[in-house]
């Protein structure tokens, strides 16, 4: 089998990658950028594991003993699964191996946000709460989590794993399904307007579809509480960024926290770097799902998924 890894640092250099030579002739690429270099590195391969490189008609046209697609991440809409299926090329997700860690971080920035921990951070570093001559600081205020209500959007495994993590630190848990077809028993569905009015804090964990694109735009942001807090761990254009950045400048919510991105990496001159009061947009690059443990289990489920196919099953198939 030769099997192509377009993005080998995509993973870390810390993981370890040597099973894949166990299903049988692996070239390792650092990075592939492009789709003329996607193309070039790809002609001979019958499986290409990837995270971000584009695979489509262009890319993929000169592929002719293609048969399969590993993707380094759950979600897969670098991939054009519908040509890939015409082609009879298996598509192939890793699924549920960053369920801990992002939640986790989901958490850690909401916990940041709603208590101000890096402005505090900052004021005890400064030397400024050594020279006050009092014990504590009431400014910035900030309240608890407990009684607040939790709004998510995508109930899936991380969803539901931090709608868990909310309910024990005493919040109150709704959810909205794009599609209307989501179900769970624990918590309540609600409609997207219920969603935007009522949620104290809104964390975003959905798949990157023309259902959730720009799914909070300035609309959005005009129906929710003016102490809301977002919170987006799933694809950079389910927020409409120049809608968040004014709805910031003009405190129609009262902070964000952001991991993803329209572009990755973001441009030096994007509009939320430039925004005034930066202790109210926290921004981490793309690292809620990395973790070593996840990133480990990632490569895991990759190769679990190849060596599947080759044994002549399927396996987390997004185009069976």
């Amino acid at each position: 089998m030769e099997i192509v890894f377009l993005e080998r640092d995509s993973v870390g250099q810390d993981v370890d990658v040597s099973g894949f030579s166990e299903l049988g002739h692996v070239t390792f690429y650092a990075m592939t950028r492009g789709e003329e270099e996607v193309r070039q590195r790809v002609r001979d391969a019958e499986v290409i594991i990837v995270n971000k490189a584009p695979m489509n008609e262009r890319t993929l046209a000169d592929a002719h003993a293609l048969r399969m697609i590993a993707v380094l991440a759950t979600g897969y809409n670098n991939c054009n699964v519908a040509y890939c299926k015409s082609r009879g090329i298996r598509v192939c997700n890793a699924v549920n191996y960053a369920t801990a860690i992002v939640a986790q971080h989901t958490m850690t920035m909401a916990l940041c946000l709603s208590q101000h921990i890096l402005t505090y951070n900052a004021y005890v570093h400064s030397g400024a709460y050594a020279r006050s001559g009092q014990f504590t600081c009431f400014t910035p205020v900030f309240s608890e989590l407990e009684g607040k209500t939790w709004g998510i959007v995508g109930m899936g495994h991380i969803g539901s794993r931090v709608a868990q993590l909310a309910s024990a630190f005493g919040c109150r848990v709704i959810w909205h399904s794009l599609t209307g077809r989501s179900t769970t028993g624990n918590f309540a569905p609600v409609s997207k307007a219920q969603l935007l009015e009522e949620s104290d804090i809104l964390s975003l964990h959905c798949p990157l579809s023309e259902l959730s694109f720009h799914f909070l735009d300035a609309e959005a942001f005009s129906q929710m509480k003016k102490n809301a807090l977002v919170i987006n761990v799933s694809r950079g254009p389910v927020v409409d960024r120049d809608a968040l950045v004014q709805a910031l400048s003009e405190h129609r919510i009262a902070g964000a926290a952001l991991d993803v991105y329209d572009t990755e990496p973001m441009e030096e001159d994007d509009p939320l770097l430039c925004l005034q009061e930066k202790e109210r947009l926290l921004l981490t690059p793309h690292v809620a799902w990395a973790s070593v443990e996840a990133r480990q289990r990632c490569v895991q489920e990759a190769y679990e998924n190849i060596h599947a196919f080759m044994q002549g099953t399927v396996r987390n198939a997004v185009n069976p």
